[in-house]
């Protein structure tokens, strides 16, 4: 695995990784919102790989990316919403699944044998770089082991993942820290999983859309989209949520001005309580916390507003109960 710990991203790092992808092996690389896990979404070998290293369900499909949305159009069903999402939020963190193309290129093991397809063009010139140089899809789902917190830099996917991968393209932190907003066009419009493009905003776009039912109620025999799992996103440290105590033998994740919660050790998501922050900061605050050796990570509320809908998910996920 070629990773050299630092940022300065040359041309000649774009090419290598592109022609690794091109040649079925996996690349990490850095999107706005997480880091993916990169490979060929036409190679049924290359995508295979992704769910080996990844340990990942085989019934929980990849979202396919794409430089643009002229790009989807050998693959999937385009319609009058899905072009309108696209020209308001493209390049960026909204995800759209759409009927697809049975003569498409794209693996089937990528859209895990349903007859959907989830794109999306990603917000970040390294992200696109490689996909103009492998003039293919690439599917890139979080560079972290299947239900393992998602990595936000570099050093998370190499300590996930390591000698498993060709090539780790390192471009510091990433933006926003939260995987994609996922919204499905393929019947009724409906928001399966919430992220940094809110319900409101694509509504000002399509119209009236609804959001699915909470995540422990989901049906995992049933997921049509990436991010659907109930138990995800989880450290190996147990989950209490809305906390207004700390109990022996756990850590605290903080949010807000002088919380008068106090724990050894905490980390606190955004002092100043902006939702933003606590978003960029999630992941790397649940990782740092875990690697403390507490039994249990105790986290205080969140607004369940804005970002703060979208970071309430994962939590929720993170504390679900896990299969053995």
């Amino acid at each position: 695995m070629a990773f050299d710990p630092g940022n300065n991203v040359t041309d000649e790092m774009i090419d290598r990784g592109g022609h690794l992808i091109c040649n079925g092996e996996l690349v990490a690389f850095p999107t706005e919102t997480v880091y993916g896990l990169g490979a060929d979404a036409t190679s049924d070998l290359a995508v295979a790989k992704v769910y080996a290293a990844k340990g990942r369900p085989g019934f929980n499909p990849l979202i396919v990316h794409i430089p643009n949305l002229e790009a989807a159009s050998d693959f999937a069903e385009l319609s009058d919403d899905a072009t309108a999402l696209a020209n308001a939020f493209w390049p960026g963190p909204l995800t759209i699944i759409l009927p697809r193309k049975t003569e498409g290129p794209i693996s089937e093991l990528a859209t895990a044998g349903l007859d959907t397809v989830a794109i999306r063009c990603p917000d970040h010139p390294i992200a696109l770089s490689l996909l103009q140089k492998c003039a293919r899809p690439i599917v890139a789902p979080s560079a972290n082991r299947s239900g393992h917190v998602s990595p936000t830099s570099a050093a998370h996917v190499a300590e996930d993942l390591g000698d498993e991968l060709a090539m780790i393209i390192d471009g510091g932190p990433t933006k926003i820290g939260l995987e994609s907003t996922v919204i499905t066009l393929a019947a009724q419009p409906e928001i399966l999983r919430p992220g940094a493009i809110s319900m409101s905003e694509i509504e000002k776009v399509i119209g009236q859309i609804r959001r699915t039912s909470d995540a422990s109620e989901q049906d995992e025999n049933k997921i049509i989209s990436p991010g659907q799992l109930a138990s995800h996103y989880a450290p190996n440290a147990g989950i209490r949520l809305n906390v207004t105590n700390v109990n022996a033998g756990e850590a605290l994740l903080a949010f807000g001005p002088n919380p008068v919660i106090h724990a050894c050790p905490m980390i606190n998501l955004s002092p100043d309580g902006n939702l933003i922050e606590a978003a960029a900061n999630l992941f790397a605050g649940l990782r740092t916390l875990d690697k403390s050796g507490c039994a249990t990570i105790a986290i205080m509320p969140i607004p369940d507003k804005g970002l703060g809908e979208a970071i309430n998910d994962r939590l929720k996920r993170a504390a679900a109960p896990r299969k053995a």
